[in-house]
């Protein structure tokens, strides 16, 4: 396999299959997976019991620890999958939190300005596989893996990010993007959805993987 591809990156919302199609795909190709940090993420059960209170705290957190992933992903020489995108948090989170006004007009700019000032150190991500689920699905797949602070995640909280994962995604033109309807392609559970999405990306990469 060409060292061309280092980064595959996974977005989605709360629930969509995110660190399962990475595990899957680092399977198959063999890949490595850089996992988001949310068993040991030190401000994740303060968040979910006072949103305003520690918003800003998560999101720098989130921030920093997605950074250092990025930093990491361009010195080595191995392909790695993101489970979610550095950029999921200035264009969905952060902006969500705000509006929601769960965080500060000054946070809110504070953060995005040092996202701005991070984002001119790295490139965009090889290939973007964004999973689409609509509300019903995440819930259903939320409630299955079983996470006791995410019991508390409000339903129009993940309609509100669902919105704006469809607007960022719209606009998306920083590289190769492959969106993965999860209401229609299970691929947890179906080994031949797994397949089917396994050729997409093949498809979408083979230019450089030959």
């Amino acid at each position: 396999m060409s060292k061309k591809i280092k980064h595959i990156a996974i977005a989605g919302n709360i629930g969509a299959g995110k660190t399962t199609l990475a595990e899957r795909l680092c399977e198959h190709f063999d890949w490595d997976v850089y996992y988001e940090d949310v068993e040991n993420n030190p401000y994740l059960q303060d968040f979910y019991d006072d949103m305003p209170r520690w918003s800003f705290n998560l999101q720098i957190y989130f921030l920093n620890s997605r950074f250092n992933q990025i930093l990491e992903i361009q010195k080595g020489s191995r392909t790695i999958v993101q489970d979610r995108t550095i950029y999921e948090d200035a264009h969905i989170f952060a902006p969500n939190l705000y509006e929601m006004n769960l965080m500060s007009r000054r946070d809110f700019e504070n953060y995005i300005s040092l996202f701005k000032t991070i984002s001119t150190q790295f490139a965009p991500p090889d290939l973007l596989i964004y999973l689409q689920a609509s509300i019903p699905t995440l819930l259903k797949q939320i409630s299955r893996r079983g996470r006791d602070y995410e019991n508390k995640i409000r339903v129009d909280y993940l309609e509100r990010l669902n919105h704006y994962y469809n607007n960022w995604i719209e606009n998306y033109k920083n590289g190769k993007l492959l969106v993965v309807n999860v209401d229609e392609i299970n691929f947890v559970d179906k080994p031949e959805h797994l397949a089917n999405v396994i050729k997409e990306v093949e498809a979408i990469l083979q230019p450089v993987l030959s």
